[in-house]
């Protein structure tokens, strides 16, 4: 299946730069997934589709601020650094700029002194290996230190850090957000606990590979990355629960979707208490076996998100839908509007 298939026109003015003030003000769109039907309301209005009986499943990950400026200790070069996968305690996988610079043995300051790295190793695609070295909780001082990694294409700074935080954010491991969580408020949440719909937390820790655009010309040849989920005891004897009583499962995101149908496909149809990592690519033709349906942000022309929506809704109809927000100016990916695919 070609690449170009999920291609489609964004104006870039369309990109949503900044988050909206109010969580719940995003504007929504309600995709029936069978007919192709659209309707256009406010992200409150999700109030309306969900049913007693039903579970949304939301990722709790926490996203670190990932990002460290900092200098080389011997000539006082700029560098900055980017964590993506915590190796072991102190040991971390980066991204660093300019990475020509820093060789084994290197030794980066950050801080004026208060965090130390050593590359220790050269990894795929150009990574460094650090082994960092500090005084007190290594968390504490990233919260001080460290920025927010925001997506490429935002262009602004974000004047509060934890408006690209999720409310119910919880574990710490993430390179980006789960974008989709965004839109929801406590108030939000606790209204559709009162409608008698269950809500389910799960883990995935978003890797930067979900920004890497697919450069293959056919989807076969693309390569996943791999990001690490987890999935309590108490969670999956809810959902096998919901399951069994006839309710829906709606899940909040592609990270979600992507936890949740890797543990169904490998435990024979069941939700069971697990951890690992999953690099699960879902594009037309595959059969979804946790979901029913899912909320979502607009997504990247060309992007294994889309394909993963496209798999669930038919890819005629997302590329339809995704013509409509154009025409109606939907604000588009990570701060911008949702979709709902029912």
């Amino acid at each position: 299946m070609k690449v170009d298939l999920f291609d489609f026109h964004l104006p870039e003015e369309l990109i949503a730069q900044t988050p909206l003030e109010d969580r719940e003000a995003s504007r929504l769109m309600i995709l029936d997934k069978k007919t192709g039907d659209i309707t256009h309301s406010h992200f409150r209005s999700i109030l309306s589709y969900l049913h007693e009986g039903d579970c949304l499943v939301l990722n709790d990950t926490r996203v670190l601020p990932a990002r460290l400026y900092g200098v080389k200790d011997n000539t006082g070069a700029n560098v900055e650094v980017l964590l993506l996968k915590q190796e072991k305690e102190d040991t971390w996988e980066t991204l660093v700029k300019p990475a020509k610079r820093v060789k084994e043995g290197t030794v980066l300051n950050f801080g004026e002194g208060k965090l130390k790295a050593i590359c220790t190793g050269i990894g795929e695609h150009g990574g460094r290996y650090l082994d960092f070295q500090y005084d007190g909780i290594f968390y504490e001082i990233l919260d001080e230190l460290g920025e927010m990694p925001l997506p490429p294409y935002i262009r602004e700074q974000l004047d509060d850090q934890d408006r690209y935080q999720t409310v119910f954010a919880k574990h710490r491991g993430s390179a980006a957000a789960p974008t989709a969580g965004l839109h929801f408020t406590e108030e939000l949440l606790q209204e559709i606990r009162n409608k008698g719909v269950h809500i389910a937390f799960i883990t995935l820790h978003v890797g930067l590979g979900t920004f890497r655009p697919v450069s293959a010309d056919t989807i076969d040849e693309h390569e996943m990355h791999s990001e690490f989920y987890q999935m309590t005891e108490g969670t999956a004897r809810l959902l096998n629960q919901v399951k069994e009583a006839g309710g829906k499962i709606i899940s909040v995101g592609t990270t979600s979707t992507r936890t949740l149908e890797t543990i169904v496909k490998n435990n024979g149809g069941k939700f069971v208490e697990s951890s690992g990592w999953t690099n699960i690519f879902i594009y037309p033709g595959y059969k979804y076996e946790a979901i029913d349906g899912l909320v979502t942000n607009f997504h990247l022309p060309k992007s294994t998100l889309i394909m993963l929506v496209s798999a669930l809704a038919g890819r005629e109809n997302i590329i339809h839908a995704y013509e409509q927000a154009v025409k109606e100016r939907y604000r588009f990916f990570s701060f911008g509007d949702a979709m709902l695919i029912i």
